[in-house]
């Protein structure tokens, strides 16, 4: 009669203990399948010139940035003074990928907001952000000089995340052969 008892209470535990674990998860941190691979192959227009194409390959041998934002996101709004910051420091080259967004307001709000961007890829159907396995925006991902994906943030870049974990990380990738 007792073990008809502990085998509920005994799932009841495991759950609790699952759910406790589960809540000291931070949900920004979501582990991606890219993270290791190549980064994934395109060839996009730009935002600013739609004649000129550009290709990821562009930048083998140098680490580099992806920054996936649209003129729609409030979200990219708030982390974009500080990529326009960053921008500035010149640690490495940041890229912009404009997802699923108007042509024209994409060039709106860079020219209302500023530009940090090297380049700026023009990603109307949202196709290479797939690709990249894009939740939402905004989102960042962090290429080695190989074009292998080490980092991926999703959501807001902070000055505190730049400083204690993507800086450290882009200078360690710089270092490296």
């Amino acid at each position: 009669m007792k073990a008809r008892y502990l085998i509920p209470l005994a799932i009841f535990i495991g759950l609790l203990v699952l759910l406790g674990v589960g809540l000291k998860l931070n949900p920004r941190e979501v582990p991606s399948p890219f993270i290791g691979k190549p980064a994934p192959a395109f060839t996009l227009p730009e935002l600013h010139r739609p004649e000129v194409s550009f290709s990821q390959k562009e930048m083998l041998g140098k680490v580099w940035m992806l920054n996936v934002w649209a003129s729609w996101c409030e979200a990219c709004r708030e982390e974009h003074e500080t990529l326009v910051a960053f921008s500035k420091t010149g640690v490495v080259p940041l890229l912009g990928l404009n997802y699923k967004d108007e042509r024209k307001d994409g060039l709106g709000w860079l020219n209302q907001f500023g530009n940090p961007y090297q380049r700026s890829l023009f990603d109307h159907e949202g196709l290479v952000g797939i690709d990249y396995g894009v939740y939402g925006v905004p989102e960042t991902f962090i290429i080695d000089k190989q074009g292998v994906i080490r980092y991926k943030q999703i959501g807001i870049i902070t000055p505190e995340l730049l400083r204690d974990k993507i800086v450290p990380l882009l200078r360690e990738l710089e270092a490296s052969a």
